[in-house]
């Protein structure tokens, strides 16, 4: 799958990407690992890194890591101005 990031351009996705900004966020490793595990599944060829976020922040708040969601929403509205 690729990412089609905010200014346009894709990558290829990671899910390490996704892990590591769960749980710097304060998510447990195996719950951010599960979460990268399911969009890893997905069979999209392509999509918007908003809606991988949407998607993290939604499984964050349904696996009871809501905390976490929150951290990861201020770091993305103080430093990416979402």
């Amino acid at each position: 799958m690729k990412v089609m990031k905010r200014d346009g351009s894709t990558e290829v996705f990671m899910p390490e990407k996704i892990v590591v900004s769960a749980v710097k966020s304060g998510a447990p490793y195996e719950t951010a690992r599960d979460i990268a595990s399911s969009l890893s599944k997905r069979t999209e060829s392509t999509m918007k890194s908003t809606e991988i976020r949407k998607h993290v922040l939604s499984e964050l708040r349904t696996r009871k890591a809501a905390s976490a969601a929150d951290a990861w929403e201020a770091y993305d509205q103080k430093h990416k101005k979402t």
